[in-house]
């Protein structure tokens, strides 16, 4: 339609014979739809642009030389500046069709405006039209709202009464139920009435009863009547029994339904005793069906008990007395053997293992035959652990009596108490196997801790009596050994004094780690006893007291002994003291005697230190241990740490104060064998040698040599032995008494200046020694001896300047200074009066 009143348009404006005269016609069509306004604006000028566009053509092939700008807006061509005026106005336009465009477009645009106003009322009258649609619909709408409310009650006026009307079916509904249910009751109250007078025939006469009491198809329905009737005979004669009624009419009444009892009771016996000897048939052919089937039944008769325990008793590891041997040949072995742990361990796994086996296989039974499978494993477990292990454990456990004690060589009480753990483990873990298979509400982990209650109460005395026994026979194998040891440590040469150390026995920490070994395992089996944190820390804490009483006692007395030594030497050394006067083969004698005694000394010193030594690295091993394997399992408990914590410091105190006295009388052994040694080789003359202008000797003195030599020797195994503040406290009092013993053997000599400079010497090379004691004290007091060695070297005239100058040796420079060889003949007193009068 476009294109036809496009193409009658053409047609007008190619007739007309003036432009500018054309009628258009512009319809609002037009504008409709996918309006361009390009392809009205063609539609319009086709007719005279095609013209033009000739024109256009030739007149720029014409013109070649003119550039594009030289064409004007309104379709002539721009003239040279150069061509005359006149030339210009005889010139042709180029574009004449634009008045006749310009025309035209005029038309189109009061066209245009005419549509317009078209558009325009158009739009207005199309607004009043919507309007009164408008004010219409909503009227409707309002209408039709009412129309949907009232609806809307209709539909619940009928939903009400729709319910109503559900609520009287449904009682209805139920008084008819209710009716059918009241009839079919008093069918059955006839049914059980008609039965309940066959049973009250005479008593034990069950030869007239109905056929459903004799028909073996109907088994399971005659049950169950027997057994409604049982309960309302017993019920109706617990009310008579009750009541108190003169009646005579009653008094017969209960007597009937008493016998009806006691022929319902002979019915259900005989009817139950069937059923049994059936399910026995069955079960031996394994039809399990039939067993099922019977199983049902029997479930009427007390909840199906006697079915559930005659299925269990029949089992044949309950009543095969060959499996109850096979048990214990299994687990003890032949009868007269000894069995260890190991061996009892291993049987009673594998027996638990088949017993295991055997209740999995018993439980596929019981799940597809019983109707209350888990009530049948409840009582098949607890007879298996009732029966079978409790005879098993009674002849495994047999309860040692603490008075009479069975001796090491037959295993003692460790034996029991290794069986009973083994034991009950073994039964723990067998336990929680079963729990596992099924054993419905039994609380077998409750039945097997029963099992053990008389031998676990008892634990904790035997398990201390057993580590005291362990003790004592260790102490026993130990005494044993001392004097073999004695026989093959005795040799030709030895002296006298090695022998007396060897003779006792020394501290061993292989012996202590034994005691710990012990104690371990006893740790280990309070663990496995006791559920309770507080009672396995009461137990705990009494199995490891033993240990701090063994390991006390034991290292005391190894201390002791130790300390014999020091004593038995110390006797050695008195014994060869000598008078002032001898024979010089006495004397002899007595010096060889003394090297003995000496020799001794060094022994037993020796022996002491590696006494004390074991016995630190001991008590360090029971520290550790409490420390790693016993204070976690007390901490439960309040204070229990700290009571065990004191009972250890309390238990070693005792080997403590032995300790300390044997290291009083190692210092004691060392000084007399340094008081001998000076004794026997220091000379009057070290110390005063000629003054005949011969270089003096700068060497120590043979005694301070030997002396050196002497504690290096023995002080060795100090060194080695002793740690910490020990050592520290033992070598700071041994450097005091060494410098007070050298004080004393040094006031029997008289000094020249050159024995000066050779005491300064000796001096110099205690003082080297006793610095590897690392004791200030101690070094301080040797510094001050080398510097009070100067009162000898001096001339008398420098002694008050050298005194006043050293305060700190004016005290012991007032004796030294009278050891002078010149102290009388240098009238040294009278010199230093006044030094020695400011002073005090």
């Amino acid at each position: 339609m476009k294109e036809s009143r496009e193409g009658t348009k053409s047609d007008r404006v190619a007739k007309s014979p003036s432009v500018g005269s054309l009628p258009l016609i512009l319809d609002i069509e037009d504008f409709k739809g996918d309006f361009s306004f390009d392809a009205l604006f063609g539609n319009l000028v086709n007719e005279l642009l095609p013209s033009f566009q000739d024109e256009e053509i030739d007149s720029l092939e014409g013109h070649g030389n003119f550039g594009g700008n030289d064409a004007l807006p309104n379709g002539h061509m721009r003239v040279p500046s150069d061509v005359p005026k006149s030339a210009q106005g005889v010139s042709t336009p180029l574009f004449p069709e634009v008045d006749a465009l310009l025309s035209l477009f005029k038309d189109s645009c009061k066209e245009l405006v005419d549509l317009r106003h078209q558009v325009d009322g158009k739009l207005y009258n199309l607004k009043k039209e919507v309007s009164a649609q408008d004010s219409k619909h909503r009227k409707t709408l309002s209408e039709l709202e009412k129309g949907v409310d009232g609806l809307f009650e209709s539909f619940a006026r009928l939903d009400s009464r729709i319910s109503s009307v559900g609520q009287t079916a449904a009682k209805i509904g139920d008084h008819l139920q209710s009716a059918d249910s009241q009839r079919e009751t008093a069918s059955q109250t006839i049914e059980l009435i008609k039965y309940l007078v066959e049973f009250n025939g005479s008593p034990g006469d069950l030869m007239e009863l109905s056929p459903l009491f004799s028909d073996d198809s109907r088994v399971a329905e005659a049950a169950a009547v027997a057994q409604k009737l049982r309960a309302f005979a017993e019920e109706d004669i617990g009310r008579q029994g009750i009541a108190v009624s003169s009646v005579v009419g009653n008094a017969t009444a209960s007597r009937g339904l008493e016998v009806a009892v006691a022929n319902l009771q002979d019915y259900c016996n005989e009817l139950e005793n069937r059923l049994l000897a059936r399910f026995d048939a069955a079960s031996q052919k394994r039809e399990l069906s039939t067993m099922a089937e019977c199983a049902k039944i029997l479930s009427q008769f007390n909840r199906g008990t006697s079915a559930m325990q005659h299925y269990v008793a029949t089992r044949p590891m309950f009543i095969d007395v060959e499996v109850m041997n096979s048990d214990t040949r299994l687990v003890l072995g032949d009868q007269g053997s000894q069995t260890s742990p190991n061996d009892v361990s291993r049987g009673l796994s594998s027996l638990y293992k088949e017993i295991t086996d055997i209740v999995r296989k018993e439980a596929a039974t019981i799940m597809a035959v019983f109707p209350s499978p888990n009530d049948v494993m409840a009582i098949l477990v607890q007879r298996v652990l009732e029966q079978r292990v409790t005879a098993l454990l009674d002849k495994l456990l047999v309860k040692p009596s603490l008075v009479n004690i069975p001796p090491v060589e037959q295993g003692g009480l460790l034996l029991y108490l290794r069986m009973l753990a083994v034991a009950y483990e073994k039964t723990q873990e067998v336990a929680r196997e079963l729990r596992a298979v099924g054993c419905g509400d039994l609380d077998v982990e409750g039945l097997t801790e029963s099992l053990f209650l008389a031998h676990i109460d008892e634990y904790p005395e035997h398990e201390q009596a057993s580590l005291k026994q362990l003790y004592q026979a260790k102490m026993e194998e130990l005494r044993a050994e001392s004097p073999q040891q004695i026989d093959s440590t005795g040799s030709i040469g030895r002296s006298k004094g090695a022998a007396i150390a060897s003779s006792h026995q020394q501290i061993s920490v292989t012996v202590v780690t034994e005691f710990v070994r012990w104690n371990e395992e006893a740790i280990s089996r309070c663990t496995l006893f006791s559920s309770q944190p507080a009672t396995l820390a009461t137990n705990v804490k009494a199995v490891f007291t033993c240990l701090l009483d063994q390991v006390g006692q034991y290292i005391t007395e190894g201390l002791e002994r130790a300390r014999e030594s020091l004593n038995e030497a110390a006797a050695l050394r008195e014994r060869f003291v000598l008078g002032t006067i001898v024979s010089r083969r006495v004397a002899a004698a007595a010096a060889s005697a003394a090297e003995a005694a000496a020799a001794a000394g060094e022994s037993s010193f020796r022996s002491f230190m590696v006494a004390v030594q074991r016995c630190a690295s001991s008590v360090a091993i029971v520290q550790q241990y409490f420390a790693n394997s016993i204070s976690r399992l007390l901490l439960p408990v309040d204070g229990a740490h700290a009571a065990s914590c004191e009972e250890m410091a309390t238990a070693m105190s005792s080997a403590e104060a032995v300790a300390y006295k044997g290291l009083q009388q190692c210092i004691e052994t060392v000084m007399a064998e340094v008081e001998r040694l000076l004794s026997a080789e220091q000379k009057a003359t070290d110390y005063r040698s000629p003054d005949d202008g011969i270089v003096p000797d700068h060497r120590p003195t043979n005694a301070c040599t030997r002396v050196v030599a002497y504690l290096s020797r023995v002080l060795e195994s100090a060194f080695t032995a002793l740690e910490g503040l020990n050592k520290q406290a033992f070598l700071t009092e041994l450097g005091n008494r060494l410098h007070k013993g050298l004080l004393n053997h040094w006031q029997k000599f008289t000094f020249n200046p050159s024995g000066g400079l050779r005491l300064k010497r000796d001096i110099t090379e205690y003082g080297e020694f006793v610095r590897s004691f690392n004791a200030p004290t101690v070094d301080e007091k040797f510094e001050l001896l080398g510097i009070m060695a100067n009162v000898f070297i001096v001339a008398p005239e420098s002694l008050s300047t050298m005194c006043e100058g050293t305060p700190s040796i004016r005290k012991d420079a007032q004796r030294f200074i009278q050891l002078r060889d010149d102290y009388k003949s240098a009238k040294l007193a009278s010199r230093l009066s006044s030094l020695w009068s400011g002073s005090s």
